[in-house]
């Protein structure tokens, strides 16, 4: 910053370029920015006559250009600056002589292109939309390595140079395709190549897909590839996964981590693909139902792509451009923002209307006057303090769905405010004339917002706040424990493990991280066995409060994306060599405090995102005790000792198994039984067909069929039966229909005639010709299928 600015960047660019790297001046053309009225910034004078004077281009290749190319800007307010770019004619000489490379230059022309860009940050715009000169200048240099690797290659597309040849003809192998003969599957393997470097690159370096941030753009780019390999290479399983073995050889020497995260990575985007698949083939139909005969795709439609198989909006749009169309993107965002709104209402508390400062009544004793003094005033105190004296300085009761809420506000407070998936203190506030019961505690513009069982009859203290030290002691002991798994995750399963979430109360814990799969029980009970080593090993607590941001990056404390850090920060360590994080919460002195620790669950929380459920401190000695004691019933109720206690009930569970196989042959037995007496009822529809219509009471779906099988075994011909039963607990119709085949042959079908039948017991089904089942929800229409049996094969034999 300050260092050099536009003589020697224009300067060395060009030295680079033409004397180093041995380009065409003569095809070489510079752009600077033109001016623009509208902000009152002039010509870019100074760079045009820089390269006249600096390099030797020529003076007609010196372009003006607008706002559009060669201004950039940060934001909307920020830094910002002209810029002069460096553009290149690849063209054929014959080309060049009939069309001059000016007018193509920013013309989308592919053979006349960009390959660098310098950006002169001199400006810094403000909130008014006017722009201040910065007092340090600076350069900022963008130069696609892909593209001047192609160009010194004399190649004609970034993916024909030796960055990518490697990689395609890798993809191409495994497609089982030939690079080169086919454009629509150059054109998948060319987004494959891309997609899996930019995917492989962004997971080494702890980007993992997710549904929010840049996670989810990781997640899109990968998605977009799989359905490119889906769709045009034939791939039904994942497959981008196993490219990251030749990636990471081709970049083992600039960018090692790809080849020591290989499995990991490789894990991670098969398990990512997996996902995908499951729905991608349903949702390409779905696209194709709602499209057909239309001329856009709707917002609804692009929407319900999204929510319901996982079609990000971009990729919805490029299948519909690939058939001539376009997606509504104002009514898809529309509908998104509606979602995201019932997301926030879902989770909106009354703290939002307390920021409203006409709902508080101040006390007019308060040593601050306002609300907004009262902001800038308020301290924390709860790190060193479970009580202290305080002040109220104002009270309301705000009006929510589930009743009034009273809200005290505090000069200062020990009370934790509900922060970092740490649940708020409780505790109480008292006076010499009354005591409020504190039941929440949230943050808010003003100061903490307290959540009190009632009112204060009067501000007149003196009041002291008074923190539940048994509870805050337990929830800093659920805290202390989230950190210790989280650096064990990170030591057994990878370094992707990232958090995503947590939910610390005082009885249990809840961490949710980035992982691909399910963790296997004997690593579950390994990762528990170590957290407990380290309670064992007694680590002591180092808090450190005011660090800068910078200092606390350069000691590699452990920061969540998404997170926003203020200049000064706390750390949390528990040895600087096992779990240093970022984290205003509270702890424990020492790891000893925890006492125990208990893994109660393992499971999905999202795509790509585990959970793990956790207890410690009293919590765990409960559940513990809880156990042992639900063993010792176990034990009692089985015989034996808790040594063969497994044995014991394996025995029982063979037991029961083979007492089911024998009710099942006994009830099979006893359906079967009823068979003649079913065969003698047979109506005779015609001199060689004889109908069995009837209801199986009691009997299941595995039962109705071993009747039907057994009916076709006795009488081979001539034959149509149909049994109907109906499960009371359930609440379920079962159906079976079966036929001869001479009845077959006449035009039956048992599939199509079992699924007209099944419409009259509310259900549906079908089947194979010979034997088919459905079934049914209303037992009341069992009566009428029997009587309509007849008069719909009829109709089917006709």
């Amino acid at each position: 910053f300050g260092d050099y600015f536009k003589e020697e960047a224009i300067e060395w660019a060009w030295e680079l370029l033409v004397d180093r790297w041995g380009l065409d001046p003569d095809r070489l053309y510079a752009t600077v920015f033109g001016g623009d009225d509208q902000d009152g910034v002039p010509p870019d004078t100074e760079a045009e006559e820089l390269w006249v004077s600096k390099t030797s281009i020529a003076r007609d290749h010196i372009l003006r250009c607008g706002k559009k190319d060669n201004f950039w800007e940060m934001g909307e307010t920020g830094p910002s600056g002209p810029c002069s770019e460096i553009h290149i004619d690849l063209r054929s000489d014959e080309e060049r002589a009939k069309t001059p490379g000016s007018s193509l230059v920013n013309a989308d022309d592919p053979r006349v292109m960009e390959i660098w860009n310098l950006v002169f940050i001199q400006f810094d715009r403000q909130k008014n939309g006017s722009l201040k000169p910065l007092p340090d200048k600076h350069v900022d240099t963008g130069m696609g390595f892909e593209r001047i690797c192609a160009v010194l290659q004399g190649k004609t597309s970034n993916y024909d140079s030796d960055v990518f040849e490697g990689l395609i003809q890798a993809i191409a192998k495994d497609a089982g395709v030939t690079y080169g003969q086919e454009e629509s599957t150059d054109i998948a393997i060319r987004v494959i190549a891309d997609h899996i470097r930019a995917v492989a690159f962004a997971a080494g370096d702890g980007a993992m897909p997710s549904n929010e941030g840049r996670g989810y753009v990781i997640r899109r780019i990968l998605r977009r590839a799989v359905r490119y390999g889906w769709d045009r290479l034939g791939y039904t399983e994942p497959f981008m996964h196993r490219f990251v073995d030749p990636l990471a050889a081709q970049f083992k020497d600039v960018f090692p981590e790809l080849e020591a995260q290989k499995s990991s990575l490789q894990d991670i985007i098969r398990a990512e693909e997996a996902s995908f698949i499951k729905t991608l083939g349903q949702g390409i139909e779905r696209f194709q139902e709602l499209t057909k005969g239309q001329n856009k795709v709707s917002g609804e439609a692009a929407f319900m792509l999204h929510d319901t198989y996982g079609f990000p909006v971009d990729l919805t749009s490029l299948m519909a451009r690939e058939q001539g169309l376009e997606v509504d993107l104002d009514g898809f965002d529309a509908l998104m923002a509606q979602q995201k709104e019932r997301a926030r209402a879902a989770g909106a508390t009354a703290t939002a209307s307390a920021n409203d400062a006409t709902a508080w009544q101040l006390n007019p004793e308060a040593s601050v006057k306002t609300l907004d003094a009262l902001g800038e005033a308020f301290d924390f105190i709860g790190y060193d303090h479970f009580e202290s004296e305080v002040q109220l300085v104002a009270k309301a009761t705000l009006s929510t769905k589930k009743g009034d809420k009273h809200l005290v506000l505090l000069d200062r407070s020990p009370f934790y405010a509900e922060s970092g998936g740490q649940t708020a203190d409780h505790g109480v506030l008292e006076s010499p004339t009354e005591t409020l019961n504190v039941l929440d505690v949230q943050k808010g513009r003003h100061g903490f917002v307290h959540t009190v069982d009632r009112l204060p009859t009067s501000f007149s203290g003196p009041w002291t706040a008074k923190v539940d030290r048994v509870r805050r002691t337990e929830t800093a002991k659920h805290h202390s424990s989230a950190h210790l798994l989280h650096a064990i995750l990170r030591d057994t399963l990878g370094s992707h493990v990232v958090q995503k979430g947590s939910l610390v109360t005082h009885d249990r814990m809840r961490f949710d991280f980035a992982h691909f799969e399910q963790i296997p029980q004997e690593t579950l009970a390994d990762i528990q066995q170590q957290v407990n080593l380290r309670i064992q090993e007694n680590i002591p607590l180092t808090e450190e409060r005011d660090v800068s941001i910078d200092q606390a990056k350069e000691r590699g404390a452990m920061m969540l994306f998404g997170e926003k850090y203020g200049e000064s920060v706390r750390i949390i360590t528990f040895d600087p060599e096992f779990s240093v994080e970022l984290c205003a919460g509270t702890h424990v002195q020492a790891t000893g405090d925890l006492g125990l620790y208990v893994i109660t669950s393992e499971s999905s929380a999202s795509a790509g995102v585990r959970r793990i459920e956790a207890l410690t401190g009293s919590a765990a000695l409960s559940y513990v005790q809880r156990q042992l004691q639900s063993l010792s019933d176990a034990q009692r109720l089985v015989g034996g000792g808790a040594s063969n206690l497994g044995e014991s009930i394996q025995q029982l569970q063979e037991a029961k198994k083979d007492l089911e196989t024998q009710l099942q042959s006994i009830s099979q037995k006893q359906l079967l039984g009823q068979l003649p007496e079913l065969m003698d009822q047979a109506i005779v529809l015609d001199n060689a067909l004889h109908l069995i219509a009837s209801k199986v009471p009691g009997a299941s779906m595995d039962g109705l069929k071993q009747m039907g099988y057994e009916a076709l075994r006795q009488k081979p011909t001539g034959l149509a039966i149909v049994l109907v039963s109906h499960d009371p607990e359930q609440g379920k119709v079962a159906l079976m229909a079966a036929m001869t085949d001479d009845v077959i042959q006449r035009g039956g079908h048992a599939g199509t005639w079992v699924k007209g039948l099944a419409a009259l017991v509310g259900g549906g089904g079908g089947g194979q010709p010979n034997l088919a089942t459905a079934g049914g929800k209303n037992p009341d229409g069992m009566d009428e299928l029997v009587a309509k049996a007849g008069d719909q094969l009829k109709e089917l034999l006709g």
